[in-house]
């Protein structure tokens, strides 16, 4: 299987639609990012495997896009690291080796720490007014728990993503998102492969309470406490830590 990244929209008449380069620029990028989203939950849900090998026409067909909007795609995700080009041409889903989490962690720490120290210095500032973006935190929180109850691992998986999500768009801090944005793919992965024990889950509601409460320090130090308890559980689920 490979990935060709020179290959022409439509030309081997096995894509519905359009051709690629039909497309206007506006649309075509709209297209790029639900390719880039569809292939990523692919990813994350690991209906594409670690290491498996994508092939453009492929996915584009199983998409029912063009092959401009999915390479376009492809390359996306190879800069968000969920991907690895291959040598000779080619892309394959990337396998996390245990350096991969570690260096994971050591990033995410440090931002998702100042990320809740942030976002509650907003909501400080704000009081007595409850932001919105309150509001929209408290939403993930409870979807997560209700997707606990029902053992509904893929909706929890995705409501955890946006809890934490949440908090770097209640900071209000652009640059901090759009550093985030690069990790975002890779956390998802991680967070789909491991355990998610129930105290972990306590801890954001924790997080979400100081945050809540214009708490800077009180978030940021239980902020620090969760994604250290998280690297923790991730190394012993994927790789038999003690």
């Amino acid at each position: 299987m490979a990935y060709v990244a020179g290959s022409s929209a439509g030309r081997d008449g096995t894509r519905p639609g359009p051709r690629g380069e039909d497309v206007p620029p506006a649309e075509r990028t709209s297209l790029s990012a639900r390719a880039r989203d569809a292939v990523r939950q692919r990813i994350v849900d690991r209906r594409y495997p670690q290491g498996a090998r994508l092939v453009e026409r492929e996915v584009a067909e199983e998409l029912r896009m063009s092959r401009v909007p999915v390479r376009e795609a492809l390359r996306a995700l190879v800069g968000e690291g969920l991907l690895e080009l291959l040598p000779h041409s080619g892309v394959r889903v990337r396998r996390l080796e245990r350096a991969d989490v570690e260096h994971l962690y050591e990033v995410w720490e440090p931002l998702a720490v100042q990320a809740s120290r942030l976002a509650a210095r907003r909501v400080a500032r704000a009081a007595p007014e409850e932001l919105p973006g309150t509001a929209t935190l408290r939403s993930s929180l409870d979807r997560a728990e209700q997707a606990a109850r029902a053992d509904e691992g893929a909706r929890e998986v995705a409501a955890h993503t946006a809890f934490h999500e949440d908090i770097v768009a209640l900071s209000g801090n652009p640059m901090l998102a759009r550093t985030m944005e690069q990790l975002s793919g890779q956390l998802q992965l991680l967070f789909g492969m491991r355990e998610e024990p129930e105290h972990m889950r306590a801890q954001h509601a924790v997080m979400f309470r100081y945050i809540a409460a214009g708490d800077e320090e009180s978030a940021a130090a239980s902020t620090l406490l969760h994604v250290r308890d998280s690297r923790t559980v991730a190394l012993r689920s994927l790789f038999d830590d003690a």
